[in-house]
């Protein structure tokens, strides 16, 4: 069974309302690097950056993380990462739901192994509960308590969110 739990028009407007919060809380974007966790994540950073620019008049771009080599679920690895030098900018860190926080841990191994941040700060669109980690986002679309059993979807093409049953 799915029931929808947020439609595009409501994704859109919260996507609005998180771009003035990043703004403000970095007092502009001069020095913010937006990178988007595979695959849905990558898809609100691209949504999130265009209404940034909208904002700021500005012309930063998303970045594409894949975690899988960072994951604590995989065999270890030496796992290199296609990140640029982020020393000293204030890396965002766009996921479309937070659940156990094993892939922001992940990102955040990939990120640091990029240089030396001046903040990391981490955004879910959907915030499930049910850390295994003590992982909590800077910026929150929605906090959707949830079974533990039930999955969250967010549809790239569309942006709505559904819960499956």
């Amino acid at each position: 069974m799915r029931t929808l739990y947020m439609n595009e028009v409501q994704v859109k407007r919260t996507l609005d309302r998180l771009a003035h919060e990043i703004i403000e809380r970095n007092r502009g974007v001069e020095k913010l690097v937006v990178i988007g966790i595979l695959t849905t994540g990558a898809t609100l950073a691209r949504r999130l950056v265009e209404r940034i620019n909208a904002i700021e008049k500005s012309a930063i771009q998303s970045i594409e993380l894949d975690v899988t080599a960072f994951r604590d679920d995989q065999p270890y690895q030496l796992a290199e990462t296609s990140l640029p030098d982020l020393t000293d900018k204030a890396v965002l860190l766009v996921d479309d739901v937070l659940f156990t926080g094993r892939t922001a841990r992940a990102a955040l191994d990939a990120v640091v192994r990029s240089g030396r941040p001046a903040s990391i700060q981490l955004l879910a669109l959907i915030d499930r509960g049910h850390r295994e980690y003590p992982i909590q986002p800077d910026y929150v679309g929605r906090i959707m308590p949830t079974k533990h059993k039930e999955r969250v979807e967010v549809d790239p093409s569309v942006l709505i969110v559904d819960i499956v049953e």
